[in-house]
């Protein structure tokens, strides 16, 4: 009896373990050292505490599991339950999804923050019409342009060897005179060493993971726009988690949103700081310069609201109200 009782027992304990454990894979386009993926991985730990270990996200960063334009597909089939996108690198899918990537829109943290709670709802309803939802979202610092030459007026871009990463970025190009070139944020460093491309718009926080500093040495700081990094969640894989570990993801969630936004503002100061120290120049755009690329703007909002259509008005007069 009591070897049976024993064998039960036993039998008990291998089809029920003791934690039900589940394991998420958190696929990311960014070097781990970035602080989008520092966030990332703080945003892992907090949940996995906060669930007494039932809930193991795996941050794999720098496209080690999928490349940036892929991510979002296999959180949207389920091979990955959480990832993280560049929202603007799937305007061509959705013209909303590039709204934070128009120039001149919003080009302050503050402005950022307007339009992401404008933006905000449109967003949350197209990814759930997608069998997803979105977690949380952190601006990157504020664009400018990467460049070798001297930069009076856009007339001075024309002929760049210009890197592309989202629809707005090669648009700029093909506005300004420049030559689009396609390169994601992983092969960037290698494209410049290799003189695929000679210049782009970026943060401050890219051109210092990418070591940009030792193939360009101007930076002029025009603060064009703030893209987001979306964290999204295939609602499925949401779904199956118990009510408690669910509440767990979105406080989590919320926690990294706001902590992001700080984490964005020191990384605007601190990769500023870094690429002056080595031998970057930091530069005030010219006013002729300011002005062009205002313009260059107001046409890509014209027609980003031609190809939006309604939705794209509603979105852009809530912001501004």
């Amino acid at each position: 009896m009591k070897l049976r009782f024993g064998m039960m027992a036993a039998a008990l304990a291998l089809s029920v373990p003791a934690l039900a454990q589940t394991k998420w894979d958190l696929p990311a386009a960014y070097p781990a050292t970035n602080f989008h993926s520092v966030n990332l991985e703080q945003f892992a730990k907090d949940v996995d505490k906060a669930t007494g270990g039932k809930l193991k996200i795996t941050v794999h960063a720098n496209a080690s599991l999928y490349k940036a334009p892929e991510i979002k597909r296999a959180v949207q089939q389920g091979q990955a339950q959480i990832g993280e996108i560049l929202l603007v690198n799937f305007q061509n899918e959705w013209q909303i999804f590039g709204a934070d990537g128009l120039p001149f829109l919003a080009d302050s943290y503050d402005e950022s923050m307007r339009l992401y709670k404008a933006q905000k709802p449109f967003l949350e309803k197209k990814l759930g019409e997608q069998g997803m939802m979105l977690l949380y979202a952190v601006a990157w610092p504020p664009q400018g342009i990467y460049t070798k030459r001297t930069l009076n007026s856009a007339a001075d871009m024309k002929g760049l060897k210009w890197r592309a990463y989202s629809p707005a970025t090669a648009r700029i190009a093909e506005l300004v005179g420049a030559q689009p070139v396609t390169v994601q944020a992983a092969e960037l460093s290698q494209a410049m060493a290799t003189g695929v491309v000679d210049s782009y718009m970026s943060s401050g926080s890219t051109g210092y993971d990418s070591k940009t500093y030792e193939h360009i040495k101007n930076w002029y700081d025009t603060q064009a726009w703030l893209p987001k990094n979306a964290v999204i969640v295939n609602k499925a894989a949401f779904n199956a988690l118990d009510k408690g570990t669910q509440d767990a993801l979105l406080k989590a969630g919320a926690e990294a949103e706001a902590r992001g936004w700080e984490a964005s503002k020191a990384e605007n100061t601190r990769t500023q700081n870094l690429l002056k120290q080595n031998g970057m120049n930091i530069i005030t755009p010219p006013a002729q310069l300011k002005a062009d690329m205002k313009k260059v703007g107001d046409t890509m909002l014209k027609e980003w609201l031609d190809k939006a259509g309604p939705e794209g008005k509603a979105l852009v007069d809530a912001y501004r109200k």
